[in-house]
Order: C-alpha cells, then structure tokens, then sequence
C-alpha cells in the first residue's frame, strides 16, 4: 500500500527514538541538580553571601514549573514548524539558559536564567521526540514512547557523574557552562533527522487491529474536545497523584535513608543514582503495559504497586532494614518513571495523533502540579509529624483514589462531533 512505501531512515524508524532518546539524556539534566546544590552554596558563601537552603532549591522548582506551563503553549506550534526546528529551538534556549547561569552572580540570578529560560527551553523541546515516535510507531506506541522519554529518566544517573567530576576537575560555574554549550551541540545535531510520517502511515506487514474495550480509538481529538471528556480529566488526575507519590519518594529518598534507615551518606547518595536506573527502566515497561494491558489496568497496577511500597516502608521496624527501603524506594522511582510513559501513550490511545502535542501539554500539567505539590507535601507533613515516615499513609490514601478514579474514568471517550 502506498502507506507502506514512506521512506525511513537509513537506520529504519528505530532511529527516531534513539535520537529522541539521546535528546531525552540532555533534557533531563535537571534531575541532577541535587549535585549542584552545595557547590552552588559554597560559591556563593565564598563571595561573601547567604545562602539558604531554600534559595538554592529554587531554581530547580521553577525550572520544573516554566517546562510544565511551557509543554501547554509549544505544543501547537510542533504541527506549524515541525519537530525539526522546535527541537533545535528548545535546545539551544535550553543552553542558553546554562550558559548564562555560568554568569550568575547571585542565587538569585540563577531563577530567570537557570530556571526561566532552561526550563523554557526543555518545555519547547520535550513534546517533540515524543510525538515523533507515537506517530512512527503506531503499533508499538507505548514502548517507543517508553523508550524516548526512558532517556529523560536515566540522565540523572549519567549527567549527575559527570558533573560531580567537572565539579572537581575545574568548578561549579565552568560544569554550568560545559552542559550549555554540550547541549546545544548534541540537541542540534539529533535533531536534523527528526519528522512525522505523512499522514494515514502504517508499518509495513502491520494492520491496525479492531477496537476493543479499553485501547485504541479510530479517531482524533482536538484539544477543546479532549478536555470535554471525563476521560481527559480522569487522567489528568491520575497522572498528577502519580507525579505526586513519585516526586514526594524522589525529594526524601536520601534523608529517609540517613535518618529512618541510618545507613551512611555515601551509600544514601549512591542509592539515589541507582533508584534513576529504576526511574528510567519504568518507562518501556508501563509503556509496554499500556499497550498490552490498556491505560487503565497499567495505571491501576502502578497505583498498585505505590500502596505495596509505602506499607513497606510503614511497617518497617528500622535499623538492619536496607533491603525494604531499597525495594520499596526502587518501586516507588520506577512507577513515577511509569507515569512520564502511561500518561504520553494514553493521550495518544484515547484522542489520537492528529492534535497530540497540544492534547499532551495540557495533559502534562499534571507533572509540572505535582513537581510543586508533592515536594512541597512532604515537608510539610515532616515539619507537622517530625517525620518523613508520615508521607507514606498519605501515598497510600492518594494512591487509592487513585485506583478509583481509574476505574471509573479511564474509558476510551465517545468520538467528539
């Protein structure tokens, strides 16, 4: 069929996603960030400043909430110019905003450079690969879309190492100014293969299967039809107690294990680049999942699995119990990993491709709500309990609702008219 005669490639379709995948490792640079903070603190200690702990946690807050609000407003733009020349766009601003953070002169100058303009540049950029691969691979969705943003999940692990050695080798400010101009030139250059497939594409030897309850629809949604429908709402909510329960483990992970679980601070660190690898692994899998099982049966087993966690943490005695904070802590990573692929490969099951990078902009407000609630939750119900073991009934009453609103809600929605 002329479907099937669209040129790919030299590397197939496969090389989509691993140069979305590749661009997904830059973007995700933010997840490091916990590596820049005493740097940071002592830097500016030394040119005579206060620093306060909350000051230099700023800029990644608002980093995470302008690339939110951003995914809203770049998406409608990726149909007018193309996956191309957005993704370039988003990384050099994205760089931009690094390199002029290697100037900041003050905590505060770090908020529009760092945190304005990085965070703007990752909000263009991101819907790209992603789209990008939900459009080639129509029959394996969920886990090309797994697999870019698996990317994003696993930076930490790769970018967190690299910093902390240019860190040593030469300072803080000249590691900001390396990861700039690194990712301009990495962003630059995946992104000249990067375009949708013509409209109606189809792998070869593949044919679309009949709809059955739960997976595909046959037709596309605009954005103002899909937030008509309680299926777009039940989503949004689900993504965002998802992002919530995920982003409260990621903000305690490492006191957790110092104070609840005294285990030592090297190890502690160590622990949270090993629990990235989880982050990251989540995503092919749900979005495996999401295809095989639907949208609502993969959320209901992450939400599953985050109730497994947080009684595991809740009825553990203390000392000498590594082992269940070690797996509770890698469930807990790997389903907030799960969600950053449910969430894309839903949008796509259930409103189509037609408007997909606006549909998932709106869609991923629900990680950028979270980004701020649930980091934010769990020190205020540590300052409330004296506690970080408090967090997890909280995780296990969020995660209930959770469930519920998936089942309910989580149904392929009637065609728009």
């Amino acid at each position: 069929m002329a479907e099937n005669m669209v040129k790919e490639p030299p590397g197939g379709r496969w090389l989509f996603v691993l140069l979305g995948t590749i661009i997904m490792l830059c973007l995700g640079s933010v997840y490091s960030w916990s590596v820049f903070v005493n740097p940071l603190t002592n830097h500016f200690t030394g040119m005579g400043q206060t620093v306060s702990a909350s000051e230099v946690l700023l800029p990644f807050s608002i980093f995470l909430a302008v690339f939110a609000i951003a995914m809203v407003f770049s998406g409608k733009y990726i149909e007018k110019i193309g996956p191309r020349k957005m993704t370039m766009a988003g990384g050099v601003i994205c760089g931009l905003g690094w390199l002029l953070a290697s100037m900041a002169g003050s905590v505060q100058m770090l908020y529009p450079t760092y945190g304005v303009i990085g965070g703007l540049g990752v909000g263009i950029a991101y819907g790209c690969p992603v789209a990008v691969s939900a459009r080639w691979f129509p029959d394996k969705r969920g886990l090309a879309v797994g697999l870019t943003v698996l990317g994003f999940g696993f930076s930490a692990f790769f970018t967190a190492n690299i910093a902390t050695y240019l860190i040593g080798a030469f300072d803080v400010m000249s590691t900001f100014r390396f990861f700039g101009i690194a990712f301009i030139i990495i962003i630059a250059l995946c992104s000249l293969p990067l375009t949708f497939p013509p409209a109606g594409y189809k792998p070869a030897g593949w044919t679309p299967p009949a709809p059955k309850p739960g997976a595909h629809v046959t037709c596309d949604f605009l954005r103002e039809q899909m937030i008509k429908t309680p299926a777009f709402l039940g989503l949004w909510l689900c993504y965002f107690i998802g992002c919530i329960a995920g982003l409260m483990a990621i903000g305690i992970s490492k006191p957790v294990g110092t104070e609840i679980v005294q285990i030592e601070t090297g190890l502690a660190s160590f622990l949270v680049g090993f629990f990235a690898i989880f982050n990251g692994g989540g995503r092919p899998i749900f979005g495996t999942l999401t295809d095989k099982l639907t949208p609502r049966n993969a959320a209901i087993v992450s939400f599953v699995l985050i109730i497994l966690a947080s009684l595991m943490m809740m009825t553990m005695a203390g000392p000498g119990t590594d082992y269940i904070y070690i797996v509770a802590f890698a469930l807990l990573w790997m389903c907030l990993g799960g969600w950053l692929a449910i969430a894309p490969t839903a949008t796509a099951t259930f409103f189509g491709t037609g408007d997909y990078p606006r549909n998932y902009g709106v869609v991923f407000l629900a990680y950028g709500a979270g980004a701020i609630v649930g980091p934010q939750l769990a020190g205020f119900i540590k300052t409330a309990s004296g506690s970080y073991m408090g967090v997890f009934p909280y995780v296990v009453g969020l995660a209930v609702v959770g469930i519920i609103i998936a089942f309910v809600m989580l149904k392929p929605p009637k065609p728009p008219t």
